[in-house]
């Protein structure tokens, strides 16, 4: 039988040493059909993000260094579809370790980040 998914709610937001850093990003909901690749863009930005003072002081220290080890979280819930039949609503954990380096800082103290997700280490998915 063709198996499907439906995602009724997504939501995805990066964390740094265990602390939300980006507000939550809906992606919205959709079906993903039997064999269907997706991509998923959600752009995470945050400004002024309210940090305990040994967060703020962590990341100066990552950003001397120019790597930076963070991870979006994504929650949400799915139902399957299999044949006609179609399941009952089940939450969705994703997590993913993205290292971001840095490169050369503006004269003005800023950073020009290229952000690269560490492969060696996959996400955790739990359903």
């Amino acid at each position: 039988d063709r198996i499907g998914i439906y995602y009724d709610r997504l939501d995805v937001y990066a964390v740094y040493k265990y602390q939300p850093i980006t507000p939550v990003t809906a992606i919205p909901r959709f079906y993903q059909g039997h064999n269907d690749v997706l991509l998923w863009s959600p752009f995470l930005c945050s400004v002024d993000v309210p940090l305990a003072p040994y967060l703020a002081t962590c990341i100066q220290q990552d950003l001397a260094t120019g790597l930076l080890q963070l991870y979006v979280k994504l929650v949400g819930r799915v139902r399957w579809k299999v044949g006609t039949w179609t399941s009952g609503r089940y939450h969705l954990f994703v997590n993913c370790p993205a290292l971001l380096t840095f490169g050369g800082g503006g004269g003005d103290g800023s950073y020009l980040p290229v952000v690269r997700f560490d492969r060696t280490v996959g996400c955790s998915v739990s359903v």
